[in-house]
């Protein structure tokens, strides 16, 4: 019998698989499904900086008193805004009693400002770890790259700092020196980074002449980009790394674990496949691991990792040519 057992952000998990934040880990009941089908670790859906402000200014304007008398406006921002946390921290307080596989809690963050004073409450309801899904679109041009750095730095430096849970960043592949600038945020102390956010895709309805959205679920080709960067490093980063985007099979999970990964997290192919894609994934990966003589997962983490690869330049290359392809 091979051992699926993993370590990730110091937390032991049953195996590498986990359910990444999302509607379906926004109730304890889904929570449950996702334990009986043998995940090793959850993400509960984020709490959003934006939702909490957003909730308190809607309240605002549909009170008219708030417009005449200051103290009311202050009154509904602090309990529309308390209302928010309080149903996430009973989310996460019923899910602890309900499963024994980690819980991380999420907060999806844009600023370093007052979304910190909830980390400590997060902590107090039983979080196991926290992951920050820090997301700075490099579009405003008056704001260089430092400017936008800047922010990641602040928030890994407050959070790891003040709270005793680990603290994970689930970051973007927007910027300009990423090698450099994600090897410094790993020396922070925190204890983890997920390659890559997925994001909101505009698309444009050509008929109608607007703005949508689109392109919500991942496909399996778009595992190629947390791949070749968590191939290039895993060797270097002072944390663990986790893959998120393009794993929608068994195959996935490997490829990324031979990259470096210690884990890996599912979004779109759980919309897609349902939850029992899990045990599929587990059985693939467990006989993958018995034919090639693997009886742990530390046995192959990270082989085929830039620093161990025979032939580093399949990660450094990016111009096309058939040479890379395969395709005449």
């Amino acid at each position: 019998m091979v051992n699926l057992e993993t370590q990730y952000l110091g937390l032991k998990l049953r195996n590498p698989i986990i359910a990444g934040s999302s509607g379906l880990t926004n109730s304890v009941e889904n929570i449950i499904e996702l334990e009986k089908n043998g995940v090793g670790a959850v993400v509960l859906k984020s709490l959003f900086e934006e939702q909490i402000h957003h909730a308190a200014s809607h309240a605002i304007m549909q009170d008219e008193s708030a417009n005449l008398y200051p103290e009311a406006e202050d009154y509904i921002r602090h309990y529309t805004s308390q209302n928010e946390v309080g149903n996430y921290l009973r989310l996460i307080e019923e899910t602890k009693k309900s499963v024994s596989i980690p819980v991380i809690a999420s907060i999806n963050c844009i600023s370093n400002t007052e979304w910190t004073d909830y980390g400590h409450k997060i902590e107090a309801a039983g979080a196991d770890a926290l992951e920050l899904n820090v997301a700075v679109l490099p579009s405003d041009p008056e704001k260089g790259s430092s400017d936008n750095e800047k922010i990641y730095f602040d928030i890994a430096r407050k959070m790891t700092e003040e709270l005793n849970i680990p603290v994970s960043m689930k970051l973007s592949y927007y910027f300009s020196g990423l090698a450099k600038t994600f090897i410094s945020l790993s020396w922070t102390g925190i204890k983890g980074m997920v390659l890559f956010n997925r994001f909101y895709s505009p698309d444009i309805d050509i008929e109608h002449e607007e703005v949508k959205s689109s392109f919500v679920f991942s496909t399996p080709a778009e595992i190629a980009l947390p791949l070749r960067w968590i191939a290039m490093l895993s060797p270097y980063v002072e944390c663990d790394l986790a893959a998120s985007t393009g794993v929608h099979d068994g195959s996935g999970v490997i490829k990324q674990l031979l990259a470096g990964a210690s884990a890996v997290q599912l979004a779109s192919v759980l919309y897609k496949k349902g939850f029992q894609e899990i045990g599929s994934m587990i059985e693939t990966l467990e006989s993958w691991m018995d034919r090639h003589n693997y009886t742990c997962i530390d046995d192959f983490k990270g082989k085929l990792s830039v620093a161990k690869n025979d032939n580093p330049a399949a990660y450094e290359r990016v111009q096309f040519m058939k040479h890379f392809s395969g395709i005449e």
